[in-house]
């Protein structure tokens, strides 16, 4: 990708994963691709799956870097111990030539730019993977090994796919293939069934607010726990919640719902302006998020008659009120449902988004008024 172009495999002013120096909380996976490795069981396709934004890139970039820079065990009475870690040091070779992008026998199989539309592609392409398939035709230098990570697989379309599950079948000797997945159940059966997964899971919110600073973001020790039960444990997740003010906009919501079920219709529209003024997509996507992601925990806490971790203050009160028995749990779920439909529908068809938000807060507070 020419410089000056956007990555597709990079969260806006994060560090991109190939430089990222520490994966933070996934130590099983680690672990599991290690224990691989030494034991000589190295599978050519890696499916690394988990929510979005916990580290699925910057493990695939770890084990590219530590393929790349550990020399082969020749069986010898002279070979190097096992390793013990996939950590390579930054000062190796290796490191440098993949943080640059100049490493020669690494292929990165992403979503192109399009230059006539000055644009990145809506997906990965059948062009995409026959560049790859040319590249893995190619001897390596070194006779060693080659890697490839593909950032995500879910964005290839039908023919890439049907080509990638062709090199998998018959893939080339001494070649690792690292396929980052958001939504593995989506993928072709036979691609799952050629690989094996490393399942990544949620962070902690310590490890969370670890990973958060790493990045470059910030969170006070007491808001926490709140950025991680409203980004479910992704500091992808967390970093566009700290970027808009997530949390201080999830607090003026609850604030609001507090009204429920005689919604304050002032407060409502003016929450739904702010929410969808000129130039705000970004804030009125958080809204839409953050709606949703209420209802889900109205579902979830009355389904399972416990209170979750408070996102807000106020907000246990609010859920006790509102949603104290699984019945409630279900009308709370079918809203939710309800909701997400209309906003998809209203988006097709460029609904004015305030319109759209302060339809949905009326939504809720009939709903309300309907269980009180």
């Amino acid at each position: 990708m020419s410089e000056g172009h956007p990555e597709p495999d990079r969260i806006e002013g994060a560090p991109h994963p190939r430089q990222t120096a520490q994966l933070i909380g996934q130590s099983k996976a680690e672990a599991a691709f290690l224990a691989a490795f030494n034991g000589k069981h190295l599978h050519h396709g890696w499916l690394v799956t988990g929510p979005r934004g916990v580290g699925k890139a910057t493990l695939a970039w770890k084990i590219a870097r530590f393929l790349l820079a550990t020399p082969d065990d020749d069986g010898g009475m002279f070979a190097a111990p096992a390793p013990q870690s996939l950590d390579i040091p930054d000062s190796h070779p290796v490191a440098h030539r993949l943080a640059a992008l100049t490493e020669s026998r690494l292929f990165l199989l992403r979503r192109p730019y399009d230059e006539k539309a000055a644009r990145l592609k809506q997906d990965i392409t059948v062009d995409e993977v026959r560049k790859m398939k040319s590249f893995f035709a190619l001897s390596a230098a070194d006779g060693g090994r080659r890697v490839a990570i593909i950032d995500s697989i879910d964005e290839m379309n039908v023919s890439a796919a049907n080509a990638l599950l062709k090199l998998l079948e018959e893939p080339p000797a001494r070649v690792t293939i690292l396929m980052i997945s958001h939504q593995p159940a989506k993928l072709l059966p036979t691609i799952r069934s050629r690989c094996r997964e490393l399942r990544l899971g949620a962070l902690s919110p310590q490890d969370l607010s670890n990973a958060l600073t790493q990045a470059g973001g910030e969170v006070a020790a007491s808001e926490a726990t709140a950025l991680a039960e409203l980004a479910g444990g992704s500091v992808g997740e967390a970093f566009r919640m700290t970027n808009l003010d997530g949390l201080q906009h999830y607090e003026a919501l609850i604030s609001l719902f507090a009204t429920l079920p005689r919604l304050d219709r002032p407060r409502a529209l003016n929450f739904a302006e702010k929410s969808a003024g000129k130039g705000a997509e970004a804030q009125f996507d958080l809204s839409v998020t953050l709606l949703d992601l209420f209802l889900a925990r109205l579902a979830r806490a009355g389904t399972l008659q416990l209170l979750p971790p408070e996102a807000a203050r106020g907000e246990a009160d609010l859920i006790s009120r509102l949603s104290p028995s699984p019945h409630h749990a279900r009308e709370w779920a079918d809203a939710a449902q309800h909701l997400g439909l209309r906003a998809r529908k209203a988006r097709a068809v460029n609904l004015d988004p305030a319109a759209l938000l302060m339809d949905m807060l009326l939504h809720i507070n009939e709903t309300s008024a309907r269980l009180a």
